[in-house]
Formats: structure tokens, sequence, C-alpha cells
């Protein structure tokens, strides 16, 4: 046996033990990474504001706590007039059902020619197998339920005490990353570093622009229907529909719907008129303009990255996709040398213009032909100094 078999044969049972560990730990670990990286890039979004504050004269770790104090006021605000909304609307949705029944009922036995009572369905409804069952899970559910909401509680704490650390060390973070790199490296990381707080703090705020304008021109549209809750609805339909990609607009426009159905079906239906419309306008005329400097991204790009992000990381993915896709792309941006287009009438898209320009050429030489033959050009009878130069 070779001196070195065995060495190899060790440090190759060594490599796959530290494989093996290291995927373990990865496993084990992943939830805590993903909430590092949401407060990472959380921390980055109110870094501007927090920045703003501190270079005012005030400590950085106040500013970043009156920063999340809004923050989470703001949300508590939000919850709890949502929650009151929809547990005011249960309630009456719970009185009101009855009536609904019977109504359904006799549009039932009039158009069927049944003969169906609310009573009945009542009865059938509540011995039902199928009932019995689901409040037999639910019952045994409950541990679940409280385990899951004790668990986001956690996470959501956690997110939170890491951003706040990212935001208020955030200079002493750049400093600690920085200490292990060469000075020419420092300058790209600091640069990077940079563009990912610009991106990500303009994504943020045009957003919430963007929410914002939706808000009101939702809650408009409610107040003049008459629909109940129209500020909780309408903060609703902003917020769910600017911060949840690609199907936001559905999920947020799905409850004012909702709530207009109860008051008039017609409602609903000029409700989702005016969501579709309303989006129309926000993805051809509003968001241009607001994301341009922010996150200039195509949005086909936009959209795929979206994609990726949700089938990576889920929700979180989707949430922070188009900010890290726009620092990518800005910090890449300066190390791609790029060149002059050729003036080429396919780059600029003057395809037709160009096929006309054939045609335009393809009748000039045949009325050139034309004016040869009237001449008497080749084969024609024209004068004697013509033909001797045609036959030359």
């Amino acid at each position: 046996m070779p001196a070195w078999l065995p060495r190899a044969m060790v440090l190759a049972l060594a490599l796959y033990a530290c494989f093996q560990l290291g995927s373990w730990a990865f496993d084990q670990l992943i939830g805590l990474l993903i909430n590092v990286l949401i407060a990472f890039f959380l921390a980055l979004a109110i870094e501007p504001a927090v920045s703003w504050m501190a270079a005012r004269g005030m400590r950085r770790g106040l500013a970043t706590f009156l920063v999340f104090l809004v923050v989470l006021t703001a949300g508590a605000g939000f919850v709890v007039l949502l929650g009151s909304m929809l547990a005011g609307q249960i309630v009456d949705m719970v009185e009101e059902f009855p009536k609904y029944l019977d109504s359904v009922l006799n549009w039932v036995n009039q158009n069927f020619h049944t003969e169906l009572s609310r009573v009945e369905v009542q009865d059938s409804l509540l011995h039902s197998d199928w009932l019995q069952k689901y409040v037999q899970n639910s019952a045994t559910g409950v541990l679940d339920i409280s385990t899951t909401v004790l668990g986001g509680l956690f996470r959501l704490l956690t997110i939170f005490l890491f951003s706040f650390y990212f935001a208020a060390d955030g200079p002493r973070l750049r400093r600690a990353l920085c200490s292990v790199l060469p000075p020419t490296r420092q300058a790209e990381v600091l640069r990077a570093w940079e563009i990912a707080v610009d991106k990500t703090g303009g994504y943020l705020y045009s957003r919430s622009l963007m929410a914002l304008i939706s808000g009101i021109a939702h809650y408009i549209l409610l107040v003049v229907l008459g629909v109940p809750y129209a500020p909780a609805l309408a903060i609703w339909v902003g917020l769910v529909s600017q911060f949840i990609p690609t199907i936001g607009t559905y999920l947020a426009g799905a409850l004012p719907m909702l709530i207009a159905f109860t008051v008039d079906p017609w409602y609903a239906v000029w409700v989702l008129g005016f969501v579709v419309v309303y989006q129309q306008f926000e993805n051809y005329a509003l968001q241009p303009k607001l994301t341009a400097k922010s996150v200039d991204i195509h949005p086909a790009v936009a959209f795929g990255s979206v994609i990726a992000g949700t089938a990576l990381m889920g929700a979180v993915g989707a949430l922070i996709a188009i900010p890290a896709v726009a620092t990518l792309q800005a910090f890449l941006g300066a190390y791609v040398k790029r060149y002059d287009v050729t003036d080429d009438p396919r780059v600029h898209g003057r395809l037709q213009q160009r096929g006309e320009t054939l045609l335009t050429r393809l009748r000039r030489s045949l009325g050139t032909a034309e004016n040869e033959e009237a001449r008497g050009g080749p084969g024609g009878a024209g004068t004697p100094e013509e033909a001797g130069r045609a036959g030359r």
C-alpha cells in the first residue's frame, strides 16, 4: 500500500464528515438565516431615515428606536382597525345570514320548482358528518394554532431585534467588515453597501407613496358607493397591493368586493372594474415615474426575480427579490463595459421603414430602366451616339 493512501482516505472521510455536518447545521439554521436576511433588508430600508436623524445630532440608537416605534405604532393601528372591521362585518353577516339563506332558497325554489326550507337546511348542516369531523379537527388543532402564533411572534421579535442592531450599529458593522479587507476591496464593499441602502430605501419609499395614492383613490370610490369601513378597506388595498408582489392586487381587491357585495351586488362589480382600471393606470403611468430613479429595472426582470425569489424562499424571497436584483444590477453596471450601438434600423425598431426604403429603391431602378427604354437605350431605337455608347 502506498504511504499516501491512508492519509488520503482519512482526508476524504474527514471532508465528507465536515460536509455532512455543514449540511445538517445549515438545515437547522435556515430559519435563523432567513430571519437575519429579512432583518438586514429592513435595516437597509430604514437606514436613510436613521442617518438623517443622526446627522442632526441624535444618537443612532435613539433614532432607530423612534423609527421602529413609528413603524410598530402604524402596524398595530392598522391591525386593530382591520380586526375591528372584520369582527363587526362577521357579526353583521352572521346576523343577516338567515335573510341571505331565505333569499337563496326562494330563488332556488322558484327556478327549480323545489320546496326547500331554511329549517331543513340548517338541521341537515348541523347534523352532517363533515361538520362534526371539522369541529373535532378544529378542537384538536387548537394547540397547533397556538404554537404557530407563538412561533410567529418569536420570529417577528427576532427580526426586529436583529434589524435594530444592524441599523443602530451600522457604522460599527461596516468598520468591522472593512477591517478584514484590503483597502481596494473596502471601497467596493462600501460602494455596494451604499447602493443597497439607496435601492432598498427607494423601493420602500416609492411603494409607500404608491400605497398612499392607491388608498386615497379607493377610499374616494368606497365613500361614493357608501361601502362601510372605507378607511380600513382603503388602507388594506394600498398596503397589500403594493407590498405583496404579483398577486397582491387581487388579494387587496377581494375584501372590498366582498364588503361591497353585502351592500349591493352591483357595487362589487363597480369595485372590480375600478381595481382593474386603476391597476393599468398604475402600471403604465404612475409606477414608471415613481420608480425610475429608485428601482430602475425592467418589468419582465422584476417579475422573473419575484418568481425566482418565491421559489427559493417563499413569501420572504418575493418581498426582497426586487430590491436585491436592483442592487445587484446597479453594482454590476459599473463593471460592465458598454459600447456605442451601431446605427442599424433593426436596433432602433425601424424594420418597416427599411422595407419601405428597399421598395422605393426597387421602384426607382424600374423607373430608370423604363426611362432608358424610352430614350432608346440598349435594345431600343435611340440616336446613333446613344447606340454607340450602349454598344461600348
